[in-house]
């Protein structure tokens, strides 16, 4: 029987199998990888590092995170014309990995829950306004206060709501060390004090309560340790909202409400310095300006403001040594990327490659976020 007739009575026809070379197979798994992770870093949970001592002791440098992207829910991509699995530049470049051709709006999915006081939260980086939204530098700090909070900071204790807010446990301050002589480096070592700064008469260190007491009963030499506050007044041309009639210091600041989604407030001088931005900026009006201390909108003087998102009010757990909303004021909802879950690794920055294993810090592997 012929092969025609064959397929004629059988009603199939045979197909020839092309076998994939060895670089194609290997293409294809690496561009299905690509995809994967790029999906799995958008929608469901991506790898960050702590890169600055703002945290500590709650997360130090060198500390690798596993964030959530679903608890809050997570995020479009604003700029899709993007290399996978980038930011802001092409790694070890100056070559931007994206272009801003298109630019989308930003839609988040439903999350299991809100933002919460407390959590510790990654965003972007509001005040950075040479990237798109979701391109601004990674910044990770704790929510403090939540839309809708009045936010107040008396001698370092935060108050929310008139309420003293529970601290985190292993938040740190500025300490002045005074001393009669040189105070040795493996001294501060063993109290995993890192920030350090020599002074004329001692140092001043970045430590807890309890690690400060422990540094002034370990050494005769230490005269005194001094808890340091910044008066009200302190630095306040630095301090948010940085204009005149607001004498806040980090240590002493406040009270601030925080913008709420649906808030109405009035515009006046002081509204306007506290929430200016907000309106002109974050809340996505696009002919929005001040001119004169007068809020104009397409042009016209506008006297009540409702605001379109809410806000959020964040700090790092070393109070002291933390570029955050004290500084720079709030953080809008379209700007959160996720919760911190918990530290997947953690290495010591400081040291050699021959010591590479020793730096590991065991202990926090697997550690929970809170």
């Amino acid at each position: 029987m012929s092969e025609v007739k064959e397929k004629a009575q059988t009603g199939k026809t045979s197909k020839k199998v092309v076998k994939k070379s060895a670089l194609r197979e290997w293409i294809d798994a690496v561009v299905f990888a690509v995809i994967a992770a790029t999906l799995i870093r958008w929608f469901l949970i991506e790898a960050f590092t702590i890169p600055t001592p703002s945290m500590e002791k709650s997360l130090l440098v060198g500390d690798f995170l596993f964030v959530s992207k679903f608890h809050y829910g997570a995020r479009t991509p604003q700029t899709p014309l993007q290399i996978p699995l980038t930011h802001q530049k092409i790694w070890g470049t100056d070559i931007p990995s994206y272009l801003d051709w298109i630019k989308l709006p930003l839609f988040r999915f439903p999350g299991l829950n809100d933002v919460k006081n407390n959590d510790v939260v990654v965003f972007n980086y509001p005040p950075e306004d040479n990237f798109p939204t979701d391109l601004k530098t990674n910044y990770i700090k704790r929510c403090i206060g939540i839309g809708g909070d009045v936010i107040e900071v008396k001698d370092k204790q935060v108050f929310i709501n008139g309420k003293a807010a529970e601290n985190p446990p292993l938040m740190e301050s500025s300490y002045d060390v005074q001393s009669s002589g040189v105070i040795n480096e493996r001294v501060f070592k063993k109290l995993d004090i890192t920030d350090i700064y020599a002074t004329s008469k001692g140092y001043i260190v970045q430590t807890t309560p309890e690690t400060a007491k422990k540094l002034k009963e370990s050494l005769e030499i230490i005269k005194s340790i001094t808890p340091i506050t910044s008066e009200k007044g302190v630095m306040s041309e630095q301090v948010f909202p940085m204009a005149d009639g607001f004498d806040w210091s980090i240590d002493n600041f406040g009270p601030l409400e925080i913008p709420k989604e649906g808030k109405k407030i009035e515009i006046n001088k002081m509204t306007l310095a506290q929430y200016g931005r907000v309106i002109t900026v974050y809340d996505g009006n696009k002919n929005a300006e001040i001119k004169e201390g007068k809020l104009l909108m397409d042009g016209k003087e506008v006297k009540e403001y409702t605001f379109k998102q809410n806000y959020y009010f964040m700090m790092g757990d070393n109070r002291h040594n933390s570029q955050d909303s004290r500084i720079w004021g709030f953080v809008p909802e379209d700007h959160i990327l996720g919760k911190g879950l918990l530290v997947w690794w953690s290495i010591d920055p400081e040291g050699g490659l021959g010591e590479i294993f020793s730096r590991v810090r065991w202990g926090r592997i697997g550690l929970l976020i809170k």
